[in-house]
């Protein structure tokens, strides 16, 4: 399996960045493999590329595998093989701390919420947001500690029903009242499956502002789902003591093939 660097824009050339902004990245990676049946290929070792690529400060991640046992004996036969260890500490570039909670316990294996950080990190909270027996779901908290600042990072993957969506915005709220200081700058960052665009309301009632480009009404540049002709965007920052100042996803072929999902990389800078 040949590795595919994905392209770039000069907007994430790496450098780019001043120390004022920090970049945030959000990325559903489908537990790193594509496609069903005899046609499903692993293309975790591409998204370590795709992942170093984004040369984003933090990096949140949903659906990330621990460890699976039959897809590692299903991709044991290919040229690189099911990596021997965890997908989050597999796709942290060098020097970046890597965090992973489990959310999800299936009979093969497990997945959850993960957060990528190139500056140090504090204690790690995970909350139990799952709404029914079908659908396990976590809220993972990494505090990053951004040049003597301490920013709260929530990674989130919200449910697939609306009315689920909604009680875990409650959920969430609670959480933020007993664990986050109410002045603190905050970030909510994940895959909102916020199909119908409803929840920037409930999220505005936690102080959180979405994270939007500089033109907020082209919906369709920070469309995210699904990769191959993205509509719909799911991958979303909400902020709290934070602007954004850019908002972009990336797109092409080499991004499609990945996951499901496109990322979404946003640079803030305190409000």
């Amino acid at each position: 399996m040949a590795l595919r660097r994905p392209p770039l824009n000069s907007q994430f050339a790496s450098g780019t960045t001043a120390l004022a902004h920090l970049r945030v990245a959000s990325y559903n990676i489908h537990k790193g493999v594509r496609g069903v049946g005899p046609r499903k290929r692993l293309e975790i070792h591409n998204l370590g590329l795709a992942v170093e690529a984004l040369d984003a400060d933090i990096v949140c991640l949903q659906e990330v595998r621990l460890f699976h046992t039959r897809e590692a004996r299903r991709f044991d036969h290919t040229h690189l093989g099911w990596p021997a260890q965890g997908q989050a500490d597999y796709l942290a570039p060098e020097g970046y701390e890597a965090v992973y909670r489990t959310n999800a316990v299936t009979r093969y294996g497990e997945h959850g919420n993960a957060l990528l950080s190139r500056w140090p990190i504090g204690n790690v909270g995970h909350h139990d947001v799952s709404d029914h027996p079908f659908e396990q779901r976590g809220l993972l908290h990494v505090p990053v500690l951004w040049q003597g600042l301490v920013v709260h990072v929530v990674v989130v993957h919200l449910g697939l029903v609306h009315a689920s969506r909604v009680r875990q915005i409650e959920r969430l709220a609670h959480y933020l009242e007993a664990e986050v200081p109410a002045d603190g700058p905050l970030i909510v960052a994940g895959d909102t499956n916020d199909w119908s665009e409803k929840l920037d309301a409930p999220m505005a009632d936690l102080g959180l502002d979405r994270a939007l480009p500089p033109d907020a009404q082209r919906r369709r540049a920070r469309a995210t789902f699904p990769s191959i002709a993205p509509v719909f965007a799911l991958d979303r920052l909400y902020l709290r003591g934070l602007a954004c100042r850019s908002l972009v996803v990336p797109r092409g072929m080499a991004w499609a093939r990945m996951s499901d999902h496109l990322p979404v990389v946003a640079e803030l800078e305190l409000a």
